[in-house]
């Protein structure tokens, strides 16, 4: 068999190369490891950057996206028994949407569907070869069954563990990370929002945040151990646990519920470099991770598929190679702008164990630097709804 472009990894990030590629006559097939099925059950964060709104109608994939996704003009910032707002609209004239990764994920495989582009599900044992030659390959198999595909170039849209990134040599790659001492106990449920917009929370007890997915689903998050395990939290934990990190105005107007969804995830910011090897490129968690606390990880991957999908429509309309070559130092010129937002809001919000007298009394005059001075309201603004491509 024989393609163009090779995309490991059947996520937003792969999905949305693919359909951008797709658009210009760029033939791909997408290797996925898991089924369908699978991939559409995860549940994932849903504030879509402006980059990202805008790539998915120049893919065509919006028309869901605009009719049902809710939009933000803003989001709340609480500490202690204070809270205060940062517009985002009033502030740089920008908006951010809520659109879950679920919804994402699924109409890219609609839209793939609808073009007939190949996809592979339960892609196992998928191998890179030669990627550093002008004739790279992919290995992979299905039930049993061993496949080769030749290929100009390979975008890596496989995940944290997936294989792209250990296919670069150790000797090229150079890994850059801070794990968190703590991870996000969240709960969905089928419960109306507490707040049209987010609310982040700063108290005493650590780290909370009230989020939504629609008008009857609400998702909520509470900073916890790294040792605390989710069948250690009832429901009636949790939600105690959240009202007493919330100021009384908002805390009282929670409604609770069963939860339907519950986990506990790490924290952890990480970085690879290069993004690119040979004709092997990176893209999305296959290259970095960011903490949650600023909602960049769906949205980083969109900037690396901006930056990917323009320098291979670049190569194979004009023989230009400009845009490959340069791919790697300007998608994480990006990514590291992100990190530093994620890594920034993280530390300003949550409780560390190690913290002394000094550290909280610097953690508080930066939350009230931040409520009462509009220029680092704005830096807040422009950063959240994402920096331009």
């Amino acid at each position: 068999m024989r393609t163009q472009v090779v995309i490991v990894g059947g996520g937003p990030s792969g999905l949305l190369l693919g359909q951008l590629l797709a658009l210009k006559g760029i033939e791909t097939v997408i290797l996925e490891r898991k089924t369908r099925d699978y991939v559409l059950s995860r549940i994932r964060a849903g504030i879509l950057e402006t980059g990202l709104v805008n790539l998915m109608r120049k893919a065509g994939v919006a028309e869901r996206m605009d009719r049902e996704c809710i939009v933000h003009d803003g989001t709340y910032i609480s500490y202690e028994n204070e809270l205060f707002s940062i517009n985002f609209k009033e502030l740089i004239d920008q908006s951010v949407v809520v659109y879950g990764q679920t919804e994402v994920t699924r109409d890219l495989y609609d839209a793939r569907d609808q073009i007939g582009a190949k996809t592979v599900f339960e892609a196992e044992g998928v191998q890179i070869l030669d990627a550093d030659s002008n004739a790279p390959l992919v290995t992979y198999c299905v039930n049993g069954v061993q496949y080769t595909i030749a290929c100009d170039f390979i975008a890596g849209c496989d995940g944290f563990r997936g294989v792209s990134r250990k296919t670069i040599p150790e000797t090229v790659r150079q890994e850059f990370e801070k794990v968190f001492p703590f991870g996000w106990l969240g709960i969905l449920s089928e419960t109306p929002p507490v707040h049209d917009e987010l609310i982040y929370a700063n108290s005493e007890r650590g780290f909370a945040l009230c989020s939504l997915r629609n008008e009857n689903l609400s998702r909520y998050y509470v900073q916890c151990p790294l040792t605390d395990t989710v069948e250690g939290w009832s429901d009636d934990a949790f939600w105690d646990e959240l009202r007493s990190r919330l100021p009384q105005s908002i805390a009282e107007k929670i409604v609770t519920g069963p939860s339907i969804e519950k986990s506990i995830a790490p924290l952890r910011s990480f970085v690879s470099e290069p993004m690119r090897w040979g004709r092997l490129f990176l893209c999305g968690d296959a290259a970095h991770i960011v903490p949650p606390t600023g909602a960049k990880g769906l949205n980083t991957a969109a900037s690396d598929v901006h930056y990917l999908s323009e320098a291979l429509i670049q190569y194979y309309e004009h023989s230009d190679e400009q845009g490959i070559d340069s791919y790697s130092e300007m998608a994480l010129a990006r990514v590291w702008k992100a990190e530093r937002f994620s890594w920034a809001t993280t530390n300003l919000l949550h409780r560390f164990p190690d913290q002394s007298g000094f550290d909280l009394k610097m953690q508080r005059a930066e939350i009230e630097s931040l409520h009462h001075n509009k220029a680092a309201q704005k830096w807040f603004a422009q950063n959240y709804v994402g920096l331009p491509y």
